[in-house]
């Protein structure tokens, strides 16, 4: 995408240029997600796989419904990849302390060492691209994906951050 556009332009896009910022989502997307996706399908794994794992390790101890609503998924879904973590040792199940009814999760050492692998790739492109385009293309790039978010979405990121789960037990 051309870096001639100025913040006037920005009141006046049409729909082509939409379409094109679309695109360049998907294409960074795919970017982003090539070297995990390599290594998950080594494993027989997919990206719902990598997404669990992912927020199984920032939000250690979460419970199955809090994952249901970070990852936004049927629990059929979650059941299916949860079931092949557990089952290949990467993922601990155990029972609530408060509610026995509830299941915490947990990563393994070995949950722990695929995450590490996986990320390790992400960040390293994010990085570069954040090096490469400065501190005001990454407080613009936050920017936008923030006002891409629905509210509801928002609010589940943002708790994400804080590591506060407390509001959606």
């Amino acid at each position: 995408m051309e870096n001639s556009i100025s913040d006037n332009d920005l009141l006046f896009w049409d729909e082509e240029e939409l379409r094109k910022s679309i695109e360049a989502m998907f294409f960074a997307y795919r970017s982003l997600t090539v070297e995990a996706d390599r290594i998950l399908s080594q494993r027989g794994y997919g990206r719902a796989h990598h997404r669990a794992i992912h927020f199984i390790n920032r939000c250690s101890g979460t419970t199955v419904n809090n994952l249901l609503l970070l990852l936004g998924i049927t629990k059929q879904s979650l059941n299916r990849v949860l079931r092949t973590l557990i089952e290949d040792g990467l993922v601990l199940s155990k029972v609530g302390e408060t509610d026995r009814r509830e299941r915490n999760l947990f990563l393994t050492r070995a949950g722990k060492e695929l995450e590490a692998e996986l990320s390790s790739t992400q960040r390293a492109v994010m990085k570069a691209a954040f090096q490469s385009s400065g501190v005001a293309s990454y407080r613009g790039f936050c920017l936008v994906l923030d006002q891409i978010m629905d509210d509801k979405t928002r609010e589940i990121f943002r708790s994400i951050q804080g590591l506060s789960l407390e509001r959606f037990r």
